[in-house]
């Protein structure tokens, strides 16, 4: 017997370019998502995350956790430039990442070239 309709968190289980941004969300793998991303080497995930919030340690934990297979992380933050906090950027650098922080305009452009390019990047890109 069906027990209703089951939510769960938004994830593509690959690795795919960003075609388009804007408008509160990304378009990618003919799909299109409102909000905040991760694109990692597990898939692209849904990112509770915007331009208010605070980057934490704990915000980028699904990064954290898939380390081993990143090497280069570029933040998207918005249409405004933040500077990772210092903690953050100590995790990230403990677990080999590299990070990058820009809008995310240049963050989506920057992660397609590197993705064809098929380097070990992930992205963290705030919705704009």
């Amino acid at each position: 017997m069906a027990k209703g309709i089951e939510i769960r968190d938004a994830h593509f289980p690959g690795r795919a370019p960003i075609d388009t941004y804007g408008n509160g969300g990304f378009r990618f793998a003919d799909m299109s998502h409102r909000g905040s991303i991760l694109c990692l080497p597990s898939g692209i995930h849904s990112w509770d995350m915007d331009a208010t919030k605070l980057l934490s340690v704990e915000s980028f934990r699904r990064v954290l956790d898939e380390a081993t297979e990143i090497e280069v992380l570029l933040v998207g933050t918005g249409t405004e430039l933040r500077r990772l906090p210092p903690e953050l950027r100590a995790a990230l650098k403990a677990r080999g990442i590299s990070s990058d922080p820009m809008s995310t305009g240049a963050a989506v452009r920057t992660f397609n070239i590197m993705l064809s390019e098929q380097r070990a990047v992930a992205a963290a890109l705030i919705a704009v």
